[in-house]
């Protein structure tokens, strides 16, 4: 997504670290879901598990990616964020027999979750929805992953995720994105602002949510006061390990 003119474009989730090409990981992504998929049907009956995941919801531009890689390389777990979320939802994706999986897996289900988000306009984004519901699940259900952004954590069950919420006040975020694209502080609000909008439409769409609530998180973290990506890092890991201390998460 180009917002700047004359300037290096700002895709929202990323940041100065090169990470690895959104569409190798896809690949092998959608590698491990069908061998997933291959023994699950043979299996007829067993229940899907969800091993435990953390999901982070922010506004872009405070650092939320920067801190999972750190967490991931901490906890061993990958990282999926919006830029693989919806390459998975595209048509290079996961097919649709997978969605057909999970709606089998949760007869209902789907129809539920677009009933609750879209009430009688369920239609509106259905398609999209159930992709994203399948490629969110998918990636759960392989091995414990670092969701950021797109909602993740109204999508898996909530018993299987540690929840993060990161907060900011605007100043810091254009702070952040100024000296990250080496432009302006205004150029940089312009940008946010145009990424808000757009963020707030989805999520407006997508789950018929105008903001999201402090009580959908196990812990929120103010980015203001924990500077450190680092400690950031530290405190969603031990959070994490004492909240599923009785299971093998890594």
């Amino acid at each position: 997504m180009a917002l700047l003119r004359s300037v290096t474009p700002y895709v929202p989730g990323t940041y100065a670290k090169k990470r690895p090409e959104a569409g190798e990981m896809v690949s092998q992504f959608v590698r491990e879901w069908e061998s997933r998929r291959r023994k699950l049907a043979q299996q007829k009956g067993a229940p899907l598990q969800i091993p435990p995941c953390i999901c982070f919801s922010r506004k872009i531009g405070v650092g939320a990616l920067e801190i999972a890689d750190l967490l991931g390389r901490k906890l061993r777990l990958r990282v999926a964020d919006r830029e693989i979320l919806e390459r998975m939802t595209g048509e290079t994706g996961l097919d649709k027999e997978t969605v057909q999986f999970f709606d089998e897996i949760y007869p209902g289900k789907t129809v539920e979750l677009s009933a609750m988000l879209f009430g009688e306009k369920s239609f509106v984004m259905g398609d999209y929805m159930r992709s994203l519901v399948g490629a969110i699940l998918a990636l759960a259900a392989t091995e414990s992953t670092i969701f950021v952004g797109r909602g993740a954590h109204l999508i898996l069950p909530r018993d299987r995720v540690l929840a993060v919420r990161f907060i900011c006040s605007d100043e810091f975020r254009i702070r952040r994105l100024a000296a990250l694209l080496k432009v302006s502080e205004a150029e940089a609000s312009a940008t946010l602002a145009k990424i808000d909008r757009e963020q707030r439409a989805f999520f407006k769409k997508a789950f018929a949510k105008k903001d999201a609530s402090p009580y959908e998180f196990d812990m929120v973290i103010n980015c203001d006061h924990i500077h450190s990506p680092g400690l950031a890092a530290e405190l969603v890991s031990r959070a994490f390990r004492k909240k599923f201390a009785d299971e093998e998460t890594r």
